[in-house]
């Protein structure tokens, strides 16, 4: 897709926007034959800001296993019909380590320097410029910009470039249609769906924030629904086949609309 079809569909998309509102997500994660994690991924926008989190925790057995909980933060500005990132931070506690990060972006948006600390040691860091434009800077950014595509255009094939401050990633969104969900034990919602699958390529050196690092190099599908009441669009599942445990699924099991 082209760089101006991208600046288009964004422009249609903020366009529609004309008054405050969130969608927050519940979701139940399965890992294989685990009942593996928790999820709570919500996103709040108006028409001059934005804020998005994500709160992870591990379930049960698997918790046992791999004790892991972490927040994901991201806010920012929305500027003739763009979003201007202003901060991204995460906390996460595993094991044996607990880390956290803050990144500090410039007056468009682009990441300039970070801050980490990893068990209490704090290590600064300033980026060089991006070497090449870039539409957003997170992962859940690009998930909640993709449900709001949709929501206005009715597809989610999009290609958006990614800067995280040290390099670039590819995200391409593919649109494959309507399907219709099966109910099963797992969540409240089945029946029509539009199901999208999304692409992240990356170098494969190390990365230090474990969402990028799970979900690069990787096919990732999922399904948005209306909502009832709203008509927001929400993320009712989400699969991964390809992890060093199994097939992963996240299932919706309580959607919240708020004005």
């Amino acid at each position: 897709m082209k760089s101006y079809r991208i600046f288009f569909l964004i422009s249609l998309f903020y366009t529609g926007l004309a008054q405050a509102f969130s969608v927050n997500h519940d979701f139940l994660v399965h890992i294989g034959a685990f009942d593996a994690a928790s999820v709570n991924f919500r996103y709040q926008m108006n028409p001059q800001d934005y804020s998005i989190r994500s709160v992870v925790s591990t379930n049960g057995f698997f918790h046992t296993l791999y004790p892991f909980a972490a927040q994901y933060d991201t806010s920012g500005r929305i500027i003739n019909e763009k979003l201007i990132s202003q901060d991204y931070r995460y906390i996460s506690q595993s094991r044996f380590k607990n880390r956290s990060k803050q990144v500090m972006f410039d007056d468009q948006g682009l990441p300039v320097s970070q801050t980490v600390v990893s068990n209490g040691r704090e290590k600064k860091r300033s980026f060089p410029p991006a070497p090449s434009p870039a539409d957003t800077f997170d992962l859940q950014t690009i998930m909640m910009k993709v449900a709001y595509q949709y929501n206005l255009l009715g597809f989610c094939a999009a290609h958006l470039a990614v800067y995280d401050g040290k390099r670039h990633f590819d995200v391409e969104t593919s649109d494959l249609g309507k399907e219709n969900l099966a109910a099963n034990s797992a969540t409240p919602f089945s029946g029509p769906a539009h199901h999208c699958a999304m692409q992240i390529t990356k170098s494969l050196n190390d990365d230090d924030d474990t969402l990028w690092e799970f979900a690069a190099n990787k096919t990732i599908d999922f399904w948005i629904m209306p909502d009832e009441t709203s008509a927001k669009p929400f993320i009712a599942r989400v699969k991964i086949k390809d992890t060093p445990l199994g097939e992963l699924n996240a299932y919706a099991t309580k959607i919240t609309v708020e004005d």
